[in-house]
């Protein structure tokens, strides 16, 4: 029996071979029967494998490994987004949308409703206050709704407001719109320019998908309007664009890709429904995950070939699943991190003048549900992001001690996701064999395994380049 020490490591087979994955996020790929030979000292250390085995921190010579301290910078690392605690503020500055997306998550309202549905000025410059407060140096204010754009005053109240307390606190802004376009006036963009407000908006493809799930007949052709008149305005680089799959985008992978190409986009985003508002209700979820499974296999084998034929097109999720396997880095994905991403990187100022842990945790009041309320704007700082709620939800947030994450191979790379436990299971802590959050991950994460094991002169070029941002490779 060899004299080595194990040290913490997951594995699943994947195929024909088993995969390792250490508490750090590196990965061996070894033959079938390596982790029974390992746990029972039977690796010889005139193997190829057994260097490889100590190198990447999944057994030690000696009982505590001699790159100790290097171990601890890496995971230091991957950890580093609780640095600098919440960084995303979203400000939700009405209910009230011009559009009828069947799968609205946030539950929107009709144009008319101003008084019900349109944050106040006083509860605005509080949020506005307590974003301030946060320690982080770069932080992130993301304009939501329903539809932003329709309050334009309280928009323009808001950017002047945060531009003048930034005098004295000197933070790194970013301003995002997260818009439908249909509303880009001459006066809104101009306030984006001068501000250097980002714009994010949803197309999600050709004409006849865009127009069903918005309830229109125009609604395509009034997007792609918006979004030329936005680069026109603001610069190619100012505007990017989200897709959500709706159970018709399901059966059309490729004409949905098609369309962001032809429309001058280098990336999507293949963002499933989530259980949430509309959506909910109007969605066969019995079948709509398995589905989603093998649209993104679909679509990204298709977003690959593209790739090979010399086009640079980047699937972002894919990106950012990469990063978190390939690198050492941290991302500032907050549905992938552990702890969660809620109040440590997003938090949520509702239009009704209350603060929420997520976006998806504001979307579940407009059902009577208040589990994830941290508390109201004029309450203190400390009240809301280290107060009783906070620590309750603190106590089942992270992947390293929930049960079916602490064990499970893909754990660094994955997040822990109380809302939707909530929401779905009635359960913030959750149960992983029937979650879709978790049945979802396992599925594409393992399909990028398997891309990697047996395809790798095909994809790690290209990956590599998503990694990188680097159009003409490495």
């Amino acid at each position: 029996m060899m004299n080595y020490y194990l040290l913490p490591f997951r594995f699943k087979r994947i195929n024909t071979q088993e995969l390792l994955v250490n508490e750090l996020g590196d990965f061996l790929f070894v033959p079938l029967g390596t982790v029974d030979r390992i746990v029972k000292r039977q690796v010889e250390k005139k193997e190829d494998i057994y260097k490889d085995l100590v190198t990447n921190f999944f057994v030690s010579e000696y009982p505590i490994p001699e790159l100790i301290d290097n171990m601890a910078i890496r995971l230091r690392t991957k950890k580093a987004f609780l640095d600098s605690f919440t960084s995303l503020h979203i400000f939700v500055l009405t209910l009230r949308c011009n559009q009828n997306c069947i799968y609205c998550q946030a539950s929107s309202r009709e144009c008319s409703d101003v008084e019900a549905y349109d944050i106040n000025k006083v509860d605005l410059f509080k949020a506005i206050d307590l974003m301030f407060q946060s320690p982080s140096n770069s932080i992130t204010m993301e304009f939501q709704g329903g539809e932003p754009s329709l309050p334009f005053q309280l928009l323009e109240q808001s950017v002047e407001r945060a531009w003048t307390l930034n005098q004295e606190h000197k933070k790194q802004i970013t301003y995002v719109l997260c818009t439908n376009s249909i509303n880009l006036t001459e006066e809104i963009l101009s306030l984006c320019k001068e501000y250097n407000i980002l714009i994010s908006t949803s197309l999600d493809g050709p004409a006849f998908i865009h127009n069903h799930n918005r309830g229109k007949t125009d609604s395509y052709s009034r997007v792609v309007d918006g979004i030329n008149r936005a680069r026109r305005y603001l610069g190619e680089d100012r505007i990017s664009a989200l897709m959500t799959t709706s159970e018709l985008s399901l059966s059309h992978p490729r004409e949905i890709v098609d369309n962001y190409i032809s429309n001058g986009f280098n990336n999507i985003f293949l963002r499933p429904l989530n259980p949430y508002g509309f959506a909910l209700e109007s969605t066969d979820w019995e079948t709509y995950f398995d589905r989603f499974i093998e649209f993104y296999k679909s679509s990204l084998n298709y977003i690959i070939e593209i790739n090979i034929q010399g086009k640079f097109f980047v699937e972002e999720f894919t990106a950012i699943l990469l990063r978190k396997i390939l690198t050492p880095f941290t991302t500032g994905f907050v549905d992938l991190q552990s702890p969660a991403g809620m109040i440590n990187n997003v938090v949520v100022y509702n239009y009704d003048g209350y603060v929420y842990a997520s976006d998806e945790s504001r979307m579940l009041s407009e059902y009577n549900d208040y589990t994830f309320r941290l508390g109201h704007v004029s309450d203190k700082y400390e009240n809301i992001f280290y107060g009783r709620k906070a620590q309750e939800i603190s106590l089942i947030w992270g992947t390293e001690f929930i049960a079916g994450c602490a064990d499970c191979v893909f754990q660094s790379y994955c997040g822990a996701d109380p809302v939707r436990n909530h929401s779905i299971q009635s359960d913030m802590y959750g149960f992983r064999p029937t979650s879709s959050f978790c049945i979802k991950h396992k599925a594409i994460i393992s399909h990028l395994f398997s891309l990697i094991q047996n395809e790798s002169n095909r994809v790690m070029p290209i990956f590599k380049q998503w990694i990188n941002r680097n159009e003409n490779g490495l």
